[in-house]
């Protein structure tokens, strides 16, 4: 289970966009859009490793955007089960592309919880 990792693609579209308030002329993928594709590949990471009846909420992010990319860029999202503590917190690592390019980098943490 540790090492595991999923790769995710995207496209920058939609809600995942922002023109920061109309400050900037074109829309490129948001921090919160890049930081919300991290957040799902991770958490489908972890449900391909739970038992049923479980799942995960995420808890804490500590991610650096280094890089951007504009509407309509062919992405990815790349995390990597790091840590596994007392079988109930999944650390990550994350990570989004547009190609070679990586726009954003840094770290995820879930915890497990149990379905409704």
């Amino acid at each position: 289970m540790i090492g595991s990792e999923r790769i995710d693609e995207f496209t920058a579209e939609g809600q995942l966009l922002t023109d920061v308030g109309g400050t900037i002329p074109v829309k490129v993928l948001s921090t919160p859009g890049m930081i919300g594709m991290m957040e799902r590949c991770a958490a489908m990471l972890a449900l391909e490793h739970l038992e049923d009846g479980k799942a995960t909420v995420g808890f804490e992010v500590c991610i650096k955007h280094v890089a951007g990319a504009f509407e309509g860029a062919a992405c990815t999202a790349h995390a990597v089960l790091r840590e596994v503590v007392d079988d109930r917190k999944w650390r990550f690592d994350v990570e989004v592309r547009e190609g070679e390019k990586v726009l954003g980098v840094g770290t995820h943490e879930r915890r497990v919880v149990a379905r409704a």
